[in-house]
């Protein structure tokens, strides 16, 4: 059957950046969408909410045994003071990495992830591959995210659904133990509150 060449998704460019911004064009102009709405939503989930609310909440964490109790023992009443819940994000269950526990997180049924924490789900975390192989194989999976695990260190795998979200509490880096709540902030990464890293130790 030869090619229809008149058909929409044929005169799409193959790029997937591109093709967002060409399917961003087509419905502007059929007036299906608002370019100022869509562009306040992505900044708010990419930048102003991102990973950065989680980083602020792990390193309060550090610092704060009172709060850092509260977040483990049922973190919503502390998320809502602070304004972090919302829609997917209801009903949150922090998890902390120790020396002797490492813990990872995915959606094995699709992508639930806590938005409200950090942001927007990167790619890897809602493919079939991760959603599949980190429950059968977590070690592996991990490995090839350049995370080697101790053979002695236990490995807990969350999944996410619907109704509850997990968060990562990664361990605090050695050498930090002199800096601010919010040089800490800085230190802490998206990947390492998923479980799929670790975090460095701080130079001198």
């Amino acid at each position: 059957m030869p090619h229809d060449h008149d058909h929409p998704h044929s005169v799409l460019p193959p790029e997937p950046a591109l093709r967002i911004k060409a399917l961003e064009t087509i419905l502007t102009q059929k007036g299906l969408i608002d370019p100022a709405a869509l562009d306040e939503i992505i900044d708010t989930y990419q930048n102003r909410i991102g990973p950065q609310n989680g980083a602020k909440v792990v390193a309060k964490m550090w610092v704060d045994a009172d709060f850092r109790a509260d977040m483990l023992n049922d973190p919503m009443p502390r998320l809502r003071e602070m304004g972090l819940y919302g829609r997917q994000g209801e009903h949150m269950v922090i998890v902390e990495n120790t020396s002797e526990v490492h813990n990872v997180v995915v959606c094995t049924l699709c992508s639930c992830y806590p938005w409200p924490l950090l942001g927007l789900p990167p790619g890897w975390y809602k493919s079939d591959a991760y959603r599949a192989r980190v429950v059968r194989e977590p070690r592996a999976v991990l490995a090839e995210f350049g995370l080697s695990l101790a053979e002695d260190q236990k490995l807990r795998v969350w999944d996410s659904t619907a109704e509850i979200r997990y968060l990562v509490a990664p361990e605090r880096p050695k050498g930090s133990e002199n800096m601010s709540e919010d040089e800490l902030i800085a230190l802490v990464t998206r990947d390492s509150m998923i479980g799929t890293a670790i975090l460095p130790e701080v130079s001198a």
